[in-house]
């Protein structure tokens, strides 16, 4: 059975949409659901939700999935949320997920995976290395160096685990050797310091991997399809040279892996590889030099591309280049799990995208919670959210940004009647602020798909509008999701003609000369980002490829500029300021750390611990805690000190007995997100049509 997706489009991705093959496994075409951890494996649900997760996306178009690692011991789990693959109970829901997805037309691969040093075991258990080489967030706990035995043991554990995974009706196994995980650190000099069989020099440090694969080879068969995520660069000081990778790569090939799937990077490396400051597509290079040593030798081992690529249109021109043969993506099927139906009946404007925030992904899938998605909500909540009609239902939103949108989407989605109201003249909201944010510029395509599905559904879409009271009268129901406005602040001299607010600086610009910026939050560093930031996404990812050593990091870039300023300010021009507390709090943790490091190298200023005096036709002047007095630069002064609800109708719809729901910034703009904004627009649109 082939995934039911439609064709008529399909001569636009001419590469992607032609079969090919994993060992004996023949595929309709070359996009691959890439691994992600979920953080539903381990729910007592009898696998319910996991598998409405993968039919989804197997409905959806994806003719080959790849599940998030499954740990193939105990002391393999990366957290207490991983599913150890042995287990009865495991691989009883794991039937019913791969059930699930051969029902919708799909293939699924099983992910052997051992954390090694990375476990986070809080105590539980201790984590195991060839060395006892903590890593840098490890808190203190250092790893167990495996005896020798214990390597066989390992091996014979995978063996063990690819054996459950293919009575658990798996297509195929994926053996995890990538991204700082236990295999890859046998490979990689800085973490293998051992003298034994198991180190010492390449191939030696290549010994454990090769076990590794021969107990899965020997416990599935050779008819089964076996593949391996191999670390193209581990982006690591001292870490696995290239040379290293190529080798391991060809080793793998020699003993008959069915297919290669190309990862970068590890969690502790200083170099950004799936954050949105990362340019598109910027590490495919990586994976084609790995094709291109396999091509002359093994032919018949297909390379997978993979990392930020998130538009179908990029993954065509990836295997236009005639290097990897097919394209691994996996947050993007996070955000739309129609993705690649939309994209090969020639729908591109109709996919929900990726935007690379990692708010709902990433960071909750290092802190263990289930994972979702910002731009698409309902993702890994597809029971409770079922995708169902009980009752047509006439129902209003008020506000378009991100909560007003994904009440609007999902409504009409279900097939309510759903008229829009915002009152700009366009959608987005605080969406349209963020994409003037370099980097941030994918915000835009989340407004503009939402508008194109909910005009294709047939809702009414009002802007320039704000209704009054009467105007809601006559719907089933009302959604409020009127947003947020900048919060004022008590300073003397936050009136003057210099000082705006964040929503004026980004929409209209600010003036040449020195900035100080109030608030050192997430809006703040935004702001910051805004003045001194390479606007144009091709000349930025020029800058990123020269400060990483990226070969062809700006090879999919566009040269959109987000902005109106032509070249970005000088960094000395700037400082921000926050008065306690970390600066950049409020950005999620994959993101931080990338912010705050660009906006160092640009020479921005950052302050925190202090007190604001007075605001003064020259600057800003603070108090240290130190007790020092200082006159901040600033011909031009913006206030980021964060939101207040912005909520003019609720108190008269209420009076009026009009049923409504209240979402997002206009419910509480204290701590506000999209992630939330999002949340909530969702289950406003279930609560409403109850």
């Amino acid at each position: 059975m082939t995934p039911r997706i439609e064709t008529r489009a399909m001569s636009d991705l001419p590469r992607l949409t032609t079969p090919w093959r994993i060992g004996a496994l023949e595929l309709p075409h070359r996009v691959v659901m890439g691994s992600m951890h979920i953080g539903l494996e381990t729910l007592d649900d009898g696998g319910e939700a996991l598998a409405a997760f993968y039919r989804e996306r197997a409905e959806g178009g994806a003719a080959l999935i790849i599940t998030g690692g499954l740990a193939v011991n105990a002391e393999g789990r990366g957290g207490v949320d991983y599913a150890v693959l042995t287990d009865d109970a495991v691989r009883t829901r794991l039937h019913r997920v791969t059930d699930a997805v051969h029902d919708a037309g799909g293939r699924i691969f099983a992910q052997l995976f051992h954390a090694g040093r990375y476990a986070v075991t809080g105590g539980a258990w201790q984590a195991v290395a060839p060395s006892p080489v903590p890593w840098r967030a490890a808190r203190g706990e250092v790893p167990r160096a495996l005896a020798e035995v214990e390597i066989a043991q390992t091996a014979a554990a995978f063996g063990d685990a690819a054996e459950a995974a293919k009575a658990a009706g798996f297509d195929g196994v994926e053996i995890m050797a990538s991204e700082g995980y236990l295999l890859n650190q046998f490979l990689s000099p800085r973490t293998n310091l051992r003298t034994d069989a198991y180190g010492g020099d390449g191939p030696r440090r290549r010994a454990f991997p090769a076990l590794v694969y021969a107990a899965v080879r020997a416990a599935v068969g050779d008819g089964f399809p076996v593949t391996v995520r191999v670390s193209g660069d581990d982006l690591m000081p001292g870490g696995t040279s290239p040379e290293d990778s190529a080798e391991f790569a060809l080793a793998l090939a020699a003993l008959g892996v069915d297919a290669l799937s190309v990862g970068v990077g590890w969690h502790e490396s200083t170099v950004p590889t799936v954050q949105l400051a990362v340019p598109k597509g910027a590490w495919v290079a990586t994976a084609e030099r790995i094709a291109d040593l396999l091509a002359p030798l093994y032919p018949e081992v297909p390379v997978i591309a993979s990392n930020r690529i998130t538009d179908l249109r990029d993954a065509e021109s990836v295997l236009e280049r005639g290097h990897v043969d097919a394209v691994a993506l996996a947050r993007p099927f996070l955000a739309d799990p129609a993705l690649v139906a939309r994209s090969f009946a020639g729908e591109h404007s109709l996919v929900n995208s990726c935007i690379g925030c990692d708010q709902a992904c990433l960071d909750r899938s290092l802190t263990f919670q289930p994972v979702s998605c910002l731009v698409n909500p309902r993702a890994g909540r597809e029971v409770r959210f079922p995708v169902s009609l009980e009752r047509r239902r006439r129902i209003a939103v008020v506000g378009g940004g991100p909560a007003g949108l994904a009440a609007a989407d999902d409504l009409a989605k279900r097939g309510h009647d759903v008229t829009l109201f915002e009152a700009r003249d366009h959608l987005g909201g605080q969406f349209s602020l963020a994409a003037r944010i370099p980097g941030k510029e994918d915000y835009l395509l989340t407004v503009r798909s939402a508008e194109k599905r909910l005009r294709a559904a047939g809702a009414a879409i009002l802007t320039g509008t704000s209704p009054a009271a009467e105007d809601l009268a006559g719907f089933d129901g009302v959604v409020l999701a009127t947003g947020v406005r900048p919060r004022a602040v008590a300073i003397e001299g936050a009136d003057l003609p210099h000082v705006l607010d964040y929503e004026t600086a980004l929409t209209r610009g600010i003036p040449a000369g020195t900035v100080a910026i109030i608030g050192g939050g997430g809006i703040g560093v935004d702001t910051a980002a805004f003045l001194v930031e390479e606007a144009d996404e091709k000349r930025r990812a020029d800058a990123f490829a020269a400060r990483y050593g990226v070969e062809g990091a700006a090879e999919f870039a566009r040269s959109r500029p987000t902005r109106a300023l032509a070249r970005p300010r000088s960094g000395s021009l700037v400082t921000v300021m926050r008065r306690s507390g970390k600066l950049g709090d409020g950005i999620g943790i994959t993101l931080r750390w990338v912010a705050l490091s660009n906006l160092r190298d640009a020479g921005v200023t950052m302050l925190s611990d202090l007190d604001y005096r007075r605001i003064t036709a020259a600057g800003v002047e603070i108090a240290h805690a130190d007790g020092r007095i200082e006159l901040v630069p600033g011909e031009t002064v913006v206030i980021c000190a964060g939101q207040e609800r912005n909520n003019p109708l609720e108190t008269e719809i209420a009076a009026r007995g009009i049923r409504y729901e209240l979402v997002g910034g206009a419910r509480d703009a204290s701590k506000v997100d999209a992630v939330r904004a999002t949340g909530e627009g969702l289950a406003a649109a279930r609560a409403i049509t109850r």
